[in-house]
Protein backbone atom coordinates (compact mmCIF):
# COMPACT_ATOMS: atom_id res chain seq x y z
CA UNK A 1 0.00 0.00 0.00
CA UNK A 2 1.02 3.14 -1.01
CA UNK A 3 0.90 6.66 1.56
CA UNK A 4 -0.27 8.58 -1.66
CA UNK A 5 -1.30 8.17 -4.57
CA UNK A 6 -1.71 11.55 -6.96
CA UNK A 7 -4.04 11.80 -9.91
CA UNK A 8 -2.89 14.36 -12.48
CA UNK A 9 0.81 15.31 -13.63
CA UNK A 10 0.54 18.69 -14.05
CA UNK A 11 2.48 21.46 -12.01
CA UNK A 12 0.28 21.40 -9.22
CA UNK A 13 0.04 17.26 -8.95
CA UNK A 14 3.82 16.68 -9.51
CA UNK A 15 4.44 19.12 -6.64
CA UNK A 16 2.25 17.56 -4.63
CA UNK A 17 3.90 14.33 -4.90
CA UNK A 18 7.22 15.62 -4.30
CA UNK A 19 6.46 17.45 -1.24
CA UNK A 20 5.09 14.59 0.18
CA UNK A 21 8.31 11.86 -1.16
CA UNK A 22 10.25 14.97 0.16
CA UNK A 23 8.36 14.11 3.85
CA UNK A 24 9.54 10.18 3.44
CA UNK A 25 5.80 9.50 2.36
CA UNK A 26 5.47 6.56 -0.75
CA UNK A 27 4.11 7.91 -3.66
CA UNK A 28 2.93 6.90 -6.97
CA UNK A 29 1.49 9.72 -9.35
CA UNK A 30 -0.70 8.47 -12.48
CA UNK A 31 -1.31 10.92 -15.71
CA UNK A 32 -3.85 9.48 -18.13
CA UNK A 33 -2.17 11.59 -21.16
CA UNK A 34 1.51 9.59 -22.37
CA UNK A 35 3.21 12.81 -21.64
CA UNK A 36 3.38 14.97 -17.99
CA UNK A 37 3.01 18.19 -17.72
CA UNK A 38 -0.72 19.44 -17.93
CA UNK A 39 -0.35 23.29 -18.79
CA UNK A 40 3.25 22.65 -18.76
CA UNK A 41 3.71 21.43 -22.13
CA UNK A 42 6.04 22.12 -24.85
CA UNK A 43 5.75 20.31 -28.69
CA UNK A 44 6.61 21.28 -32.24
CA UNK A 45 3.24 22.45 -32.96
CA UNK A 46 3.60 24.34 -36.12
CA UNK A 47 7.01 23.20 -38.34
CA UNK A 48 10.16 21.24 -37.13
CA UNK A 49 12.41 22.77 -34.91
CA UNK A 50 9.86 25.48 -33.56
CA UNK A 51 9.18 24.74 -29.99
CA UNK A 52 5.77 25.75 -28.14
CA UNK A 53 4.19 25.84 -25.27
CA UNK A 54 0.64 24.73 -26.10
CA UNK A 55 -0.36 26.49 -22.98
CA UNK A 56 1.28 28.54 -19.96
CA UNK A 57 4.78 30.17 -21.77
CA UNK A 58 5.70 32.82 -19.28
CA UNK A 59 6.59 32.35 -15.75
CA UNK A 60 6.35 34.91 -13.22
CA UNK A 61 4.79 33.11 -10.59
CA UNK A 62 6.92 30.44 -11.34
CA UNK A 63 10.44 32.06 -10.87
CA UNK A 64 8.65 33.37 -7.60
CA UNK A 65 7.31 30.09 -6.15
CA UNK A 66 7.44 29.39 -2.37
CA UNK A 67 7.53 25.94 -3.39
CA UNK A 68 9.93 25.60 -6.56
CA UNK A 69 12.42 28.12 -4.76
CA UNK A 70 12.90 25.36 -1.79
CA UNK A 71 13.64 22.25 -4.53
CA UNK A 72 16.87 22.03 -6.32
CA UNK A 73 14.89 22.55 -9.76
CA UNK A 74 18.54 23.85 -11.08
CA UNK A 75 19.80 20.33 -10.48
CA UNK A 76 17.45 18.91 -12.66
CA UNK A 77 17.94 20.87 -16.28
CA UNK A 78 15.08 24.14 -15.21
CA UNK A 79 16.79 27.29 -16.22
CA UNK A 80 14.83 30.50 -15.79
CA UNK A 81 16.17 32.81 -18.53
CA UNK A 82 14.83 36.54 -19.09
CA UNK A 83 14.53 39.06 -22.46
CA UNK A 84 15.57 42.48 -21.78
CA UNK A 85 12.32 43.66 -20.26
CA UNK A 86 9.93 41.67 -18.64
CA UNK A 87 6.55 43.11 -20.44
CA UNK A 88 5.59 45.96 -22.82
CA UNK A 89 2.13 47.60 -23.64
CA UNK A 90 2.13 49.46 -26.70
CA UNK A 91 -0.10 52.34 -27.95
CA UNK A 92 -1.43 53.25 -31.15
CA UNK A 93 1.19 56.51 -31.28
CA UNK A 94 4.42 54.00 -31.54
CA UNK A 95 4.89 54.47 -27.72
CA UNK A 96 4.36 51.76 -24.93
CA UNK A 97 4.33 51.62 -21.31
CA UNK A 98 6.31 48.97 -19.92
CA UNK A 99 6.85 46.53 -16.83
CA UNK A 100 10.31 46.72 -16.10
CA UNK A 101 12.16 44.81 -13.33
CA UNK A 102 13.01 48.41 -12.29
CA UNK A 103 10.40 50.57 -10.18
CA UNK A 104 12.02 53.86 -11.35
CA UNK A 105 11.64 52.63 -15.50
CA UNK A 106 8.41 51.12 -14.95
CA UNK A 107 7.23 54.71 -13.62
CA UNK A 108 8.41 56.63 -15.88
CA UNK A 109 7.02 55.00 -18.47
CA UNK A 110 3.57 55.95 -17.29
CA UNK A 111 4.13 59.63 -17.40
CA UNK A 112 5.10 62.42 -15.11
CA UNK A 113 1.32 62.86 -13.43
CA UNK A 114 1.48 58.78 -12.65
CA UNK A 115 5.05 58.23 -11.82
CA UNK A 116 5.06 58.65 -8.04
CA UNK A 117 1.07 57.13 -7.25
CA UNK A 118 2.71 54.13 -9.05
CA UNK A 119 6.07 54.19 -6.88
CA UNK A 120 3.88 54.45 -3.65
CA UNK A 121 1.60 51.76 -4.51
CA UNK A 122 4.33 49.12 -5.04
CA UNK A 123 7.48 50.10 -3.04
CA UNK A 124 6.62 49.17 0.50
CA UNK A 125 4.90 46.03 -0.51
CA UNK A 126 8.25 44.94 -3.01
CA UNK A 127 10.30 45.91 0.25
CA UNK A 128 8.30 42.82 1.81
CA UNK A 129 7.65 40.47 -1.27
CA UNK A 130 9.31 37.16 -0.14
CA UNK A 131 7.01 37.10 3.00
CA UNK A 132 4.42 38.77 1.25
CA UNK A 133 4.05 36.23 -1.88
CA UNK A 134 4.38 33.35 0.67
CA UNK A 135 1.48 34.57 2.80
CA UNK A 136 -0.79 35.13 -0.08
CA UNK A 137 -0.02 32.15 -1.95
CA UNK A 138 -0.89 29.94 1.03
CA UNK A 139 -4.60 31.55 1.50
CA UNK A 140 -6.73 30.45 2.79
CA UNK A 141 -4.22 29.62 5.69
CA UNK A 142 -2.42 26.87 5.27
CA UNK A 143 0.36 27.95 7.20
CA UNK A 144 0.25 31.01 10.09
CA UNK A 145 1.39 34.46 8.24
CA UNK A 146 5.11 35.25 8.41
CA UNK A 147 4.11 38.85 7.94
CA UNK A 148 0.46 39.38 9.10
CA UNK A 149 1.24 43.68 8.72
CA UNK A 150 2.51 43.14 5.71
CA UNK A 151 -0.25 40.93 4.31
CA UNK A 152 -2.88 43.28 5.58
CA UNK A 153 -1.54 46.23 3.64
CA UNK A 154 -1.71 44.15 0.47
CA UNK A 155 -5.27 43.41 1.42
CA UNK A 156 -6.19 46.93 1.31
CA UNK A 157 -5.41 47.30 -1.86
CA UNK A 158 -5.69 43.91 -3.11
CA UNK A 159 -8.85 43.49 -2.39
CA UNK A 160 -10.76 46.04 -4.41
CA UNK A 161 -11.51 45.54 -7.72
CA UNK A 162 -8.93 46.62 -10.53
CA UNK A 163 -11.29 49.45 -11.60
CA UNK A 164 -11.32 50.89 -8.38
CA UNK A 165 -7.77 50.62 -7.83
CA UNK A 166 -6.97 52.24 -11.30
CA UNK A 167 -9.26 55.20 -9.86
CA UNK A 168 -5.76 56.76 -8.67
CA UNK A 169 -3.88 57.12 -11.57
CA UNK A 170 -4.63 60.28 -13.80
CA UNK A 171 -3.31 59.29 -17.15
CA UNK A 172 -4.25 56.68 -19.68
CA UNK A 173 -0.96 54.85 -19.67
CA UNK A 174 -0.87 53.30 -15.91
CA UNK A 175 -4.29 52.45 -16.36
CA UNK A 176 -3.84 50.31 -19.50
CA UNK A 177 -0.96 48.38 -18.07
CA UNK A 178 -2.48 47.28 -15.35
CA UNK A 179 -5.70 46.43 -16.75
CA UNK A 180 -3.50 44.00 -19.00
CA UNK A 181 -1.95 42.71 -15.68
CA UNK A 182 -5.20 41.83 -13.79
CA UNK A 183 -7.13 40.78 -17.18
CA UNK A 184 -4.65 37.65 -16.25
CA UNK A 185 -8.20 36.66 -14.73
CA UNK A 186 -10.46 36.07 -17.36
CA UNK A 187 -13.14 37.63 -15.66
CA UNK A 188 -14.42 41.48 -15.73
CA UNK A 189 -12.27 43.80 -14.11
CA UNK A 190 -14.53 44.94 -11.43
CA UNK A 191 -14.81 41.39 -9.66
CA UNK A 192 -13.63 41.08 -6.25
CA UNK A 193 -9.68 40.73 -5.96
CA UNK A 194 -9.01 41.67 -9.21
CA UNK A 195 -6.76 44.46 -8.25
CA UNK A 196 -4.49 42.20 -6.05
CA UNK A 197 -3.47 40.11 -9.26
CA UNK A 198 -2.71 43.00 -11.13
CA UNK A 199 -0.43 43.82 -8.13
CA UNK A 200 0.69 40.22 -7.70
CA UNK A 201 1.69 40.33 -11.26
CA UNK A 202 3.51 43.87 -11.60
CA UNK A 203 5.51 42.91 -7.87
CA UNK A 204 6.34 39.32 -9.57
CA UNK A 205 8.32 41.23 -12.41
CA UNK A 206 9.99 43.97 -10.03
CA UNK A 207 10.99 40.86 -7.64
CA UNK A 208 12.34 38.44 -9.89
CA UNK A 209 11.24 39.11 -13.40
CA UNK A 210 9.00 37.11 -16.43
CA UNK A 211 11.08 34.75 -17.64
CA UNK A 212 10.70 31.56 -19.38
CA UNK A 213 12.10 28.17 -19.04
CA UNK A 214 14.94 27.25 -20.96
CA UNK A 215 13.98 24.70 -23.43
CA UNK A 216 10.08 25.27 -23.42
CA UNK A 217 7.71 24.84 -19.91
CA UNK A 218 8.08 21.33 -20.33
CA UNK A 219 11.20 21.91 -18.67
CA UNK A 220 9.25 22.95 -15.49
CA UNK A 221 7.63 19.75 -15.13
CA UNK A 222 10.22 17.35 -16.42
CA UNK A 223 12.94 18.50 -13.33
CA UNK A 224 9.95 18.23 -11.16
CA UNK A 225 9.37 14.53 -12.52
CA UNK A 226 12.98 13.62 -12.24
CA UNK A 227 13.24 15.25 -8.77
CA UNK A 228 10.49 12.88 -7.77
CA UNK A 229 11.89 9.50 -8.91
CA UNK A 230 15.24 10.11 -7.23
CA UNK A 231 12.96 10.83 -4.13
CA UNK A 232 11.57 6.96 -4.59
CA UNK A 233 8.30 8.27 -6.33
CA UNK A 234 7.24 6.33 -9.09
CA UNK A 235 5.16 7.80 -12.24
CA UNK A 236 2.77 5.95 -14.44
CA UNK A 237 1.71 7.93 -18.08
CA UNK A 238 -0.89 6.53 -20.13
CA UNK A 239 -2.88 6.05 -17.17
CA UNK A 240 -6.92 6.76 -17.08
CA UNK A 241 -8.60 6.96 -13.83
CA UNK A 242 -12.43 6.86 -13.64
CA UNK A 243 -12.81 5.59 -10.72
CA UNK A 244 -11.39 5.37 -6.87
CA UNK A 245 -11.08 1.28 -7.71
CA UNK A 246 -9.27 2.03 -10.43
CA UNK A 247 -6.06 3.06 -8.55
CA UNK A 248 -3.84 0.88 -5.80
CA UNK A 249 -4.31 1.10 -2.52
CA UNK A 250 -3.24 4.07 -0.97
CA UNK A 251 -3.81 6.20 2.54
CA UNK A 252 -4.66 8.94 0.77
CA UNK A 253 -5.29 9.98 -2.99
CA UNK A 254 -4.93 13.23 -4.28
CA UNK A 255 -6.26 14.29 -7.22
CA UNK A 256 -4.65 17.28 -9.79
CA UNK A 257 -8.05 17.26 -11.86
CA UNK A 258 -10.89 19.82 -12.12
CA UNK A 259 -13.61 19.11 -9.15
CA UNK A 260 -16.05 18.19 -11.53
CA UNK A 261 -13.67 15.35 -12.73
CA UNK A 262 -13.13 14.87 -9.01
CA UNK A 263 -16.50 14.42 -7.92
CA UNK A 264 -17.20 12.01 -10.76
CA UNK A 265 -14.61 9.34 -9.70
CA UNK A 266 -14.38 9.36 -6.21
CA UNK A 267 -18.57 9.53 -5.82
CA UNK A 268 -18.55 12.71 -4.15
CA UNK A 269 -22.73 13.28 -5.93
CA UNK A 270 -23.39 16.90 -6.18
CA UNK A 271 -20.51 18.23 -3.79
CA UNK A 272 -19.14 20.48 -6.08
CA UNK A 273 -22.23 21.63 -8.51
CA UNK A 274 -21.99 24.99 -7.22
CA UNK A 275 -18.08 25.76 -8.87
CA UNK A 276 -18.24 27.81 -11.64
CA UNK A 277 -16.26 27.70 -14.66
CA UNK A 278 -14.80 31.22 -16.36
CA UNK A 279 -14.54 32.32 -19.97
CA UNK A 280 -11.96 30.80 -22.11
CA UNK A 281 -9.58 31.53 -24.77
CA UNK A 282 -8.21 31.55 -28.58
CA UNK A 283 -4.76 30.89 -29.27
CA UNK A 284 -2.42 30.36 -31.88
CA UNK A 285 1.26 29.68 -31.51
CA UNK A 286 3.34 30.90 -35.14
CA UNK A 287 6.25 30.05 -36.50
CA UNK A 288 7.78 33.11 -37.83
CA UNK A 289 10.69 33.94 -40.31
CA UNK A 290 12.04 36.95 -37.97
CA UNK A 291 11.04 38.64 -34.81
CA UNK A 292 7.80 40.69 -34.65
CA UNK A 293 7.76 43.83 -36.04
CA UNK A 294 6.49 46.18 -33.41
CA UNK A 295 5.66 49.95 -34.06
CA UNK A 296 7.13 50.56 -30.40
CA UNK A 297 10.65 49.88 -29.74
CA UNK A 298 10.07 48.47 -26.33
CA UNK A 299 7.78 45.42 -27.19
CA UNK A 300 10.71 44.55 -29.71
CA UNK A 301 12.76 43.34 -26.46
CA UNK A 302 9.82 42.18 -24.29
CA UNK A 303 9.20 38.66 -23.04
CA UNK A 304 5.16 39.32 -23.19
CA UNK A 305 3.47 41.98 -25.09
CA UNK A 306 -0.31 43.20 -23.79
CA UNK A 307 -2.19 44.30 -27.33
CA UNK A 308 -5.20 46.35 -25.65
CA UNK A 309 -4.20 49.48 -25.63
CA UNK A 310 -6.74 51.01 -23.11
CA UNK A 311 -8.51 50.03 -19.86
CA UNK A 312 -12.26 50.21 -21.51
CA UNK A 313 -10.92 48.64 -24.68
CA UNK A 314 -9.25 45.57 -22.60
CA UNK A 315 -13.00 46.10 -19.77
CA UNK A 316 -14.60 45.54 -22.98
CA UNK A 317 -13.48 42.47 -24.41
CA UNK A 318 -13.74 40.80 -20.94
CA UNK A 319 -17.14 41.91 -20.51
CA UNK A 320 -17.91 40.21 -24.16
CA UNK A 321 -16.02 36.96 -23.67
CA UNK A 322 -17.33 36.26 -19.80
CA UNK A 323 -20.91 37.31 -20.23
CA UNK A 324 -22.30 35.82 -24.12
CA UNK A 325 -21.73 33.54 -26.96
CA UNK A 326 -20.55 35.98 -28.93
CA UNK A 327 -16.32 36.79 -28.90
CA UNK A 328 -14.99 40.31 -29.23
CA UNK A 329 -14.66 41.51 -32.42
CA UNK A 330 -11.56 43.31 -31.28
CA UNK A 331 -10.16 41.04 -29.00
CA UNK A 332 -7.76 41.70 -25.87
CA UNK A 333 -4.30 39.75 -26.59
CA UNK A 334 -1.42 38.48 -24.43
CA UNK A 335 1.48 37.51 -26.99
CA UNK A 336 4.20 36.10 -25.39
CA UNK A 337 7.96 35.97 -27.41
CA UNK A 338 9.62 32.87 -25.86
CA UNK A 339 12.38 32.84 -28.55
CA UNK A 340 13.94 36.24 -27.86
CA UNK A 341 14.76 35.26 -24.22
CA UNK A 342 15.47 31.10 -25.34
CA UNK A 343 17.04 31.27 -28.99
CA UNK A 344 16.92 27.59 -29.11
CA UNK A 345 12.83 27.44 -29.69
CA UNK A 346 13.58 28.09 -33.32
CA UNK A 347 15.97 27.63 -35.97
CA UNK A 348 18.53 30.56 -36.15
CA UNK A 349 16.99 33.84 -37.64
CA UNK A 350 13.47 32.53 -36.87
CA UNK A 351 11.32 32.88 -34.30
CA UNK A 352 8.10 31.50 -31.83
CA UNK A 353 5.45 33.41 -30.98
CA UNK A 354 2.21 32.79 -29.44
CA UNK A 355 -0.99 35.15 -28.84
CA UNK A 356 -4.36 34.37 -27.07
CA UNK A 357 -7.39 36.32 -26.89
CA UNK A 358 -10.65 36.02 -24.46
CA UNK A 359 -13.65 34.07 -25.84
CA UNK A 360 -16.55 32.47 -23.96
CA UNK A 361 -16.71 29.16 -22.60
CA UNK A 362 -16.93 26.88 -24.83
CA UNK A 363 -16.94 29.00 -27.85
CA UNK A 364 -16.27 27.11 -31.32
CA UNK A 365 -15.57 29.92 -33.80
CA UNK A 366 -12.43 30.95 -35.30
CA UNK A 367 -10.62 34.15 -34.01
CA UNK A 368 -7.16 33.73 -35.92
CA UNK A 369 -8.43 36.93 -38.45
CA UNK A 370 -9.57 39.45 -35.70
CA UNK A 371 -6.45 38.36 -33.93
CA UNK A 372 -4.05 39.23 -36.66
CA UNK A 373 -6.03 42.45 -37.86
CA UNK A 374 -4.78 43.87 -33.80
CA UNK A 375 -1.80 42.41 -33.99
CA UNK A 376 -1.88 44.44 -37.25
CA UNK A 377 -2.46 47.42 -35.86
CA UNK A 378 0.59 47.65 -33.73
CA UNK A 379 3.36 45.29 -35.51
CA UNK A 380 2.13 45.89 -39.42
CA UNK A 381 3.68 43.40 -41.70
CA UNK A 382 3.65 41.15 -39.32
CA UNK A 383 1.10 38.11 -41.04
CA UNK A 384 4.51 38.69 -43.99
CA UNK A 385 6.77 36.65 -41.52
CA UNK A 386 3.81 33.79 -40.81
CA UNK A 387 5.20 30.67 -41.54
CA UNK A 388 2.90 28.74 -39.99
CA UNK A 389 0.65 28.67 -37.58
CA UNK A 390 -1.56 25.92 -35.24
CA UNK A 391 -5.09 27.31 -33.34
CA UNK A 392 -6.68 25.76 -30.60
CA UNK A 393 -10.09 27.70 -29.19
CA UNK A 394 -12.00 26.09 -26.29
CA UNK A 395 -12.44 22.96 -28.01
CA UNK A 396 -9.12 21.75 -28.50
CA UNK A 397 -7.84 23.29 -25.40
CA UNK A 398 -10.44 21.07 -23.37
CA UNK A 399 -9.40 18.09 -25.36
CA UNK A 400 -5.87 18.61 -24.77
CA UNK A 401 -6.23 19.12 -20.64
CA UNK A 402 -9.16 17.94 -19.18
CA UNK A 403 -8.94 20.78 -16.62
CA UNK A 404 -9.66 23.24 -18.48
CA UNK A 405 -13.69 22.50 -18.59
CA UNK A 406 -15.12 24.59 -21.80
CA UNK A 407 -11.50 26.02 -22.31
CA UNK A 408 -11.11 27.52 -19.20
CA UNK A 409 -7.62 27.80 -18.60
CA UNK A 410 -8.13 29.49 -15.26
CA UNK A 411 -9.75 26.28 -14.24
CA UNK A 412 -12.66 28.30 -12.74
CA UNK A 413 -14.20 31.38 -12.91
CA UNK A 414 -12.79 34.36 -11.01
CA UNK A 415 -15.93 35.92 -10.05
CA UNK A 416 -17.67 36.81 -6.60
CA UNK A 417 -16.09 34.99 -3.38
CA UNK A 418 -14.76 32.34 -6.02
CA UNK A 419 -11.75 34.13 -6.99
CA UNK A 420 -10.62 33.91 -3.22
CA UNK A 421 -12.31 30.87 -1.84
CA UNK A 422 -12.52 27.75 -4.19
CA UNK A 423 -13.59 25.20 -4.82
CA UNK A 424 -15.88 25.55 -2.49
CA UNK A 425 -16.39 28.15 0.53
CA UNK A 426 -14.54 26.41 2.80
CA UNK A 427 -11.24 27.54 5.02
CA UNK A 428 -9.87 23.81 4.29
CA UNK A 429 -10.19 23.70 0.37
CA UNK A 430 -7.83 20.60 -0.41
CA UNK A 431 -10.22 17.98 2.07
CA UNK A 432 -13.45 16.68 0.45
CA UNK A 433 -16.10 14.60 1.91
CA UNK A 434 -14.09 11.32 1.72
CA UNK A 435 -11.41 11.53 4.46
CA UNK A 436 -8.95 9.74 2.18
CA UNK A 437 -9.56 11.94 -0.94
CA UNK A 438 -7.95 15.79 -1.65
CA UNK A 439 -7.73 17.96 -4.35
CA UNK A 440 -4.89 20.11 -5.84
CA UNK A 441 -5.41 21.51 -8.84
CA UNK A 442 -5.44 25.13 -9.74
CA UNK A 443 -9.22 25.14 -8.97
CA UNK A 444 -8.28 25.61 -5.44
CA UNK A 445 -5.97 28.60 -3.68
CA UNK A 446 -4.18 30.54 -4.74
CA UNK A 447 -5.61 29.65 -8.38
CA UNK A 448 -4.27 29.27 -11.80
CA UNK A 449 -0.28 29.66 -12.68
CA UNK A 450 2.62 27.19 -13.21
CA UNK A 451 3.72 27.85 -9.33
CA UNK A 452 2.73 24.15 -7.64
CA UNK A 453 1.29 26.35 -5.07
CA UNK A 454 -1.79 24.41 -4.87
CA UNK A 455 0.17 21.58 -4.70
CA UNK A 456 2.41 22.52 -1.90
CA UNK A 457 -0.69 23.45 0.06
CA UNK A 458 -2.73 20.38 -0.32
CA UNK A 459 0.22 18.03 0.33
CA UNK A 460 0.54 20.09 4.26
CA UNK A 461 -2.90 19.36 4.62
CA UNK A 462 -2.27 15.14 3.32
CA UNK A 463 0.62 14.95 5.29
CA UNK A 464 -0.80 16.05 8.65
CA UNK A 465 -3.62 14.04 8.50
CA UNK A 466 -1.12 10.88 7.48
CA UNK A 467 0.33 11.93 11.03
CA UNK A 468 -2.81 12.44 12.80
CA UNK A 469 -3.76 8.59 11.46
CA UNK A 470 0.33 7.17 12.51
Amino acid sequence: MFDAVVVGAGPNGLTAAVELARRGFSVALFEAREAIGGGARTEELTLPGFRHDPCSASHPLGINSPAFRAMPLDRYGLEWVHADLPMAHPFPDGTAAVLSRSVAETAASFGPRDAGTYRRLVEPLLHRWDTLVRDFMSLPLSALPRDPVGLARFGVNGLLPATWLMRRFRDERAPALFSGLAAHTIAPLNGLATGGIGLVFALAAHARGWPVARGGSQAVADALAAYLKDLGGEIHTGYEVKRLDDLPPARAYVFDTSPTALARIAGLGRYYDRFRYGASVFKVDYALDGPVPWTAKEARSAGTVQVGPYRSDIGRALREASGGERAPETPFLITVQSSLADPTRAPEGKHTFWAYGHVPNGWDGDLTDAIERQLERFAPGFRDLVLARATMGPPELAARNANYVGGDIAAGAAAGLQVLLRPKLSLSPYTTPHPAVFICSSSTPPGPGVHGMSGHNAAKAVWRRLRDRS
